[in-house]
C-alpha cells in the first residue's frame, strides 16, 4: 500500500520512535515535584519546550503543550476572546478554516458574539483587503491558517497580521499544515500545531501566545501549562513530537523541492490522463506535497475505494464520501467541483515510483467508477417550453451533473437546461460544471421539490 493521506497525519518519524520510547523510562514522573525523578521529567519538559520555541520562533515561556491541537484551537480563541472581551465581541474566520476554528466560531456566535467569514477566491486564498474591511471597532481576535488542509493553498499570514497589528487585532494562525515545513512569518500574535501532522505522535497539540496579547484561559484554574492546558503533561510524548519537529525541521527544504517536483507531475499529468478532471487550489503558493482534483461523473467514495484496492490510501473533500453527506465547506467556499474529488497528500519519503503507478491507475480506476453510474438515469428528459428539463430528484451527486451532460448536446445554442435536483451538493457542482465546460449558469430557482438549476448553452 502506497499512503497518500499526509494532510490528516503522517507516520510516526523514526526520531519521534526513538524519543518516545527514552521518555517512557526518564520522563513518568511529576515535573512539579522535587524530588530526583520529577526533576529529571522536568528537566525533559523544559528541553521540549526550548526546541519547539525554537522551532516556532517564540519563547519557550510562550508554548503550551496541549492534548490535542483541536483543543490547542478551541482554547487559544476562547482565551484570546475572553482576554479582549472589553475591546468587543467580533471574531474574523475565512471560509475555509478547519472545521475546528469554525466550531469554536459557531460557539461564539451561539454566546451572543459575532462573527464574519472571509471569503476566499477559487485557488482558495484570502486577500489582506478583505481582512482588513472586515475589521470593526468591535473586533476582538482574527483567525487565519497558514496553509488550507484540503487544496493546499498558502496563505498571506504575514499580509494580514500587518493589517491586524495595525488595527490592534490579535491575530491567531492554525499552523497545523505547515509548522512541519517552516515558521510561519509575520506579526501574528497566537499560533496552534498539531504533532501528528508533522510526525509526531498523536495527543500533543501546541498553543503559542506572544507575550502582551491579552488572554484569560476558560476552564478552572490549573497550575500546569500557565493555566492553559489543566492535566497531567504526557512528557513523553511532548519530548517525541519535539524531537521529530527538530529532525523534519533539518529535512524540510531537501524534501519539500523533491516532493514539490512530485505533486506538479500529478498536477500537470491528472488532467492529459483523465477527462473531465479540475486541479484545484493556487497552483504556486501551495504546500509541497499535497495535490487535489475533481473528476465530473464520478461519486468521490466509490473513488476512493477503488483507489485503495489498486493499492492507495487518499482522501477526499468530496460530498459523496461517507463522512459526509454536505459539500466540503472548502470546496464550497472555492466554488469548485465537489463530487469525485481526490486529495493526494504525499509524506516524506515517497517515492517517484509510487507516484508513477498512481498515475498509471488512475485512469482506469476513473473509468471504471463513470461506467457504474453511467447505468442508472434519471427521469427522461421533457421538451417545457424553450427548456430541457432534467429529473434528478432523489439523485445523490454526481447524478445531477451526469444528466445534465447527458441531454447538454442535444440542446441548441442558447437553449437552456433545468436540472430538477434536491441533493445539496447540486447547488455547488451545476455552477462548477458550468465554469469548466464554458457554459453560463443561469441561477436557481424554485420548484415545487427540491430546486431547478437552470444552464444555458454557450456554445
Amino acid at each position: 500500500m502506497a499512503y497518500f493521506d499526509a494532510a490528516s497525519g503522517v507516520p510516526l518519524h523514526p526520531v519521534a520512535r526513538q524519543a518516545l520510547l527514552a521518555a517512557l523510562d526518564e520522563g513518568w514522573a511529576d515535573p512539579a515535584r522535587l524530588h530526583k525523578e520529577g526533576r529529571r521529567a522536568r528537566l525533559l519538559l523544559d528541553a521540549a519546550r526550548e526546541t519547539t520555541a525554537e522551532a516556532v520562533g517564540c519563547r519557550p515561556d510562550e508554548v503550551t503543550f496541549t492534548p490535542s491541537g483541536t483543543l490547542a484551537v478551541h482554547s487559544g480563541i476562547a482565551g484570546a476572546l475572553a482576554g479582549r472581551r472589553r475591546a468587543g465581541r467580533h471574531l474574523i474566520v475565512s471560509a475555509v478554516e478547519h472545521s475546528c476554528v469554525l466550531h469554536s466560531a459557531e460557539a461564539h456566535e451561539a454566546d451572543g458574539g459575532a462573527v464574519t467569514r472571509v471569503a476566499v477566491d477559487r485557488g482558495g486564498a484570502v486577500a489582506a483587503a478583505a481582512y482588513e474591511a472586515a475589521l470593526r471597532e468591535d473586533t476582538a481576535l482574527a483567525c487565519l491558517q497558514s496553509a488550507n488542509h484540503e487544496v493546499g493553498t498558502e496563505q498571506p499570514v504575514a499580509e494580514v497580521a500587518e493589517v491586524c497589528r495595525a488595527a490592534g487585532v490579535p491575530l491567531l494562525v492554525d499552523a497545523a499544515q505547515s509548522l512541519g515545513w517552516g515558521p510561519v512569518e509575520g506579526d501574528w500574535s497566537l499560533l496552534t500545531a498539531s504533532a501528528h501532522k508533522w510526525g509526531g505522535p498523536p495527543g500533543v497539540g501546541l498553543l503559542v501566545v506572544r507575550k502582551g496579547v491579552r488572554f484569560a484561559p476558560r476552564r478552572p484554574a490549573d497550575e500546569r501549562e500557565s493555566g492553559r492546558a489543566p492535566g497531567f503533561e504526557n512528557i513523553p510524548a511532548i519530548v517525541a513530537a519535539a524531537a521529530s519537529l527538530r529532525a523534519v525541521r533539518a529535512e524540510a527544504a531537501a524534501e519539500a523541492a523533491r516532493l514539490r517536483e512530485l505533486t506538479e507531475r500529478i498536477r500537470t499529468r491528472v488532467p492529459r490522463l483523465v477527462p473531465d478532471v479540475e486541479v484545484v487550489g493556487d497552483p504556486v503558493r501551495r504546500l509541497p506535497g499535497i495535490v487535489t482534483f475533481s473528476c465530473l461523473y464520478v461519486d468521490g467514495e466509490a473513488l476512493l475505494h477503488e483507489l485503495n484496492r489498486e493499492g492507495f490510501s487518499v482522501s477526499s473533500g468530496s460530498s459523496c464520501t461517507s463522512s459526509t453527506l454536505t459539500p466540503s465547506h472548502v470546496l464550497k467556499a472555492m466554488g469548485v467541483l465537489s463530487s469525485g474529488n481526490v486529495r493526494v497528500s504525499l509524506p516524506p519519503g515517497t517515492s517517484g515510483e509510487d507516484v508513477e503507478r498512481f498515475l498509471g491507475i488512475l485512469p482506469d480506476a476513473v473509468a471504471r467508477v463513470r461506467a457504474e453510474l453511467g447505468a442508472p438515469a434519471g427521469e427522461p428528459a421533457a421538451v417545457r417550453e424553450d427548456a430541457v428539463v432534467v429529473n434528478a430528484l432523489g439523485r445523490r451527486c454526481p447524478i445531477p451533473v451526469i444528466e445534465l451532460a447527458k441531454v447538454f448536446g442535444d440542446v441548441p445554442v442558447g437553449g437552456t437546461v433545468r436540472v430538477l435536483a434536491d441533493d445539496e451538493a447540486a447547488r455547488l457542482d451545476i455552477p462548477a460544471w458550468c465554469e469548466m465546460r464554458g457554459q453560463e449558469y443561469v441561477g436557481e430557482e424554485p420548484a415545487d421539490e427540491g430546486s431547478a438549476y437552470v444552464v444555458r448553452r454557450l456554445s
